[in-house]
C-alpha cells in the first residue's frame, strides 16, 4: 500500500479541522480541546528554530571563512529586500484604489475587536526608530537574546562567532565539529516534529473556524477576498516575474515548498516552516552560507505578504471612513510603511503594531482597526503563505545574484555522505 505523503496528510489535517470548526461553531469546549494540540506543535517547532539558526550559520559562515564575500551578501540581500517590500506596498496601494473593498461598508453591520493589547505594543515601540533597530542587532547579551528569540541579535552573534570559528584555525575544529552535529541532530529532530504536523494543523484551523465561522467574514468579504486576489497576483505576477529574471521557475519553487505553504496557511506561523525551507532551499542549489543568512534575516526584512496587507488594510479604513486621500497622501503612506515595516519588526501583532504607527501620519482613525481584527487570524494565514514563498525565493535570487546556485549540490552532498 503506498504511503501517503506528508503534504497529503497535512492538507486532510486541514479539511478535517475545517469541517470540526465548521459543525461545532460557536463551542468553547472543542477549542479547549484542541488548544493544547496547537499549542504543543508551535512550541516544537520554536524549540527547534534558535538551535538550528545558530548552528547552521556558524557551520556556514566557518567553512566560508571570508568576511568580504559575506559583507557582500549582507549588503545584496538588504538591498533586494527593500526593493521587493516597496513593490508590495505599492501593489497593495494600487489594489486598494482599484478594487475600493472599503467603498460602501457600513460600519453599523460590522463587530468591533478589542485592539487594547495592540495599541499598548504600539506605544512602547513608537519611539523604535530604524536606528533603533540596527543598534539592537548587536546584542549586549547573547544568552538574553536567544531566550527572547530576538532574530536579528541571533544572527549577528551566529555571524560573528562563526568568523571566530574561522579565524582561529585548528584550534576551532573541535568547536564546527560540535555545531556541525547540532545542525545535523536538529534537522533530523525537525522531520521527526513534522510528523506530528497534520495535527497541529488539525487543531489551529479547528479553533480558527470555531471561533470566527464563515459567516463572520460576509460583512468584511470584500476586503478578504481583496486581500487573497492580490496576494495571488504578488505571488503569480511580480515574484513569478522575479523568478523569470533569475532563471528559476517559480511553479517549480511551489512544488519544493507545497508542505510548508500548506502548513505556513494552516498555522499563521512562519516559524513553523523555517527549518524546512532552510533545508530544502539547500537542497535546491542554495549554498549553505547563503540560505542560512537569507531566509531568517528575511524574517524580519521582507515580510512581502505582511507589508502587502499593511497597505491595503490602511487604504480600506480610509475607505470606510469616506476619506479620500490624495496623491501625496499615498506617497506618505508608502513611504511610512517602508520604515516602519522594518523598524518593529519581530514585535507580536506585527502587522497591526504598523498599522497603529502608521495610520495617524496620513490622517486615518486608527479605531478603524477595530473592525478588521476580528478576521485579522483569517488574513494572517494568506500573508504568511506569501511571506514565506518571498523568502524561499530571495535566497535562490540572491544565490543566483552570487554566481553560486547549484542544483546539482544536493545530489554531490548525499553521494558523498553514502
Amino acid at each position: 500500500m503506498k504511503r501517503i505523503s506528508l503534504a497529503s496528510q497535512i492538507l486532510i489535517g486541514l479539511v478535517v479541522g475545517i469541517i470540526v470548526g465548521t459543525v461545532f461553531y460557536g463551542s468553547d469546549t472543542v477549542a479547549s480541546f484542541l488548544q493544547p494540540i496547537g499549542d504543543i506543535f508551535l512550541r516544537l517547532i520554536k524549540m527547534i528554530v534558535v538551535p538550528i539558526i545558530i548552528s547552521s550559520i556558524i557551520v556556514a559562515v566557518a567553512g566560508v571563512g571570508d568576511i568580504k564575500q559575506l559583507g557582500k551578501i549582507g549588503g545584496k540581500t538588504i538591498i533586494y529586500f527593500e526593493i521587493v517590500t516597496t513593490i508590495a506596498i505599492i501593489v497593495g496601494i494600487l489594489a486598494a484604489n482599484i478594487l475600493k473593498p472599503g467603498v460602501g461598508v457600513e460600519m453599523d453591520h460590522l463587530s468591533q475587536t478589542d485592539i487594547g493589547s495592540y495599541v499598548d505594543t504600539a506605544e512602547k515601540t513608537e519611539s523604535h526608530s530604524f536606528v533603533d533597530t540596527i543598534v539592537n542587532i548587536v546584542p549586549s547579551n547573547p544568552i538574553s537574546a536567544i531566550a527572547n528569540g530576538d532574530m536579528l541579535a541571533i544572527i549577528f552573534f551566529s555571524l560573528i562567532f562563526g568568523f571566530g570559528v574561522s579565524a582561529i584555525g585548528e584550534k576551532g575544529k573541535p568547536v564546527l565539529a560540535f555545531f556541525e552535529g547540532t545542525a545535523s541532530t536538529m534537522f533530523y529532530v525537525t522531520n521527526q516534529v513534522m510528523k506530528f504536523a497534520p495535527f497541529g494543523v488539525f487543531a489551529l484551523i479547528g479553533i480558527t473556524v470555531s471561533k470566527f465561522g464563515i459567516t463572520s467574514l460576509i460583512p468584511l468579504g470584500k476586503l478578504v477576498l481583496s486581500v487573497y486576489g492580490t496576494m495571488i497576483f504578488f505571488i503569480v505576477v511580480v515574484l513569478g516575474l522575479v523568478g523569470k529574471i533569475v532563471g528559476f521557475s517559480l511553479f517549480k519553487l511551489i512544488k519544493i515548498i507545497k508542505e510548508e505553504m500548506i502548513l505556513a496557511f494552516s498555522t499563521a506561523s512562519s516559524e513553523a516552516v523555517l527549518p524546512k525551507i532552510m533545508e530544502k532551499m539547500e537542497k535546491a542549489g542554495c549554498p549553505k552560507h547563503v540560505a542560512s543568512f537569507v531566509i531568517p534575516t528575511g524574517y524580519s526584512f521582507n515580510l512581502d505578504g505582511s507589508t502587502l496587507y499593511q497597505a491595503l488594510a490602511a487604504m480600506f479604513i480610509a475607505q470606510m471612513y469616506g476619506i479620500d486621500l490624495s496623491i501625496t497622501a499615498q506617497i506618505s503612506l508608502l513611504l511610512a510603511l517602508m520604515v516602519t515595516s522594518k523598524g518593529i519588526a519581530g514585535v507580536p501583532g506585527v502587522s497591526f503594531v504598523v498599522l497603529l504607527a502608521t495610520l495617524g501620519t496620513v490622517g486615518i482613525p486608527i479605531e478603524g482597526l477595530a473592525f478588521i481584527a476580528g478576521i485579522d487570524r483569517i488574513l494572517d494565514m494568506g500573508r504568511t503563505v506569501v511571506n514565506v514563498v518571498g523568502n524561499s525565493l530571495a535566497a535562490i535570487v540572491i544565490s543566483k545574484w552570487e554566481g553560486n546556485f547549484d542544483p546539482n549540490r544536493a545530489q554531490r552532498t548525499e553521494a558523498l555522505s553514502e
